[in-house]
């Protein structure tokens, strides 16, 4: 589990939900814009059942997150992390593929 400090507040969720959400809110932090994300958290330290915890990241959210030892099972939600995943892909530069040496061919410019 995560805890992370946002806005003053504080809340626990997974790792892997921890991971991708401030991956992506460097993401948005570095193209200048913003989102409002639900994240399955507890707002106590793991305390009841969780909720869903409405942020607004962007170039001003000041994410800490830390990693706590708390009685109870890991906050998961696959969805969330691999839309989150794409959502930050989609913000990364553009990178050209280079193509491999044996897919090169040079013949048509030996004419």
């Amino acid at each position: 589990m995560r805890r992370i400090v946002y806005a003053g507040g504080t809340l626990y969720t997974g790792d892997a939900i921890a991971e991708a959400l401030l991956d992506y809110a460097r993401a948005l932090a570095r193209n200048g814009t913003a989102d409002t994300v639900f994240v399955p958290a507890h707002s106590g330290e793991g305390e009841g059942d969780p909720g869903s915890i409405e942020l607004l990241i962007g170039p001003a959210s000041q994410l800490v997150s830390e990693p706590v030892d708390l009685a109870g099972r890991e906050l998961t939600d696959e969805a969330l992390v691999e839309r989150l995943r794409s959502l930050t892909a989609a913000l990364e530069p553009r990178r050209p593929e280079a193509l491999p040496a044996d897919d090169l061919d040079f013949s048509d410019d030996l004419d």
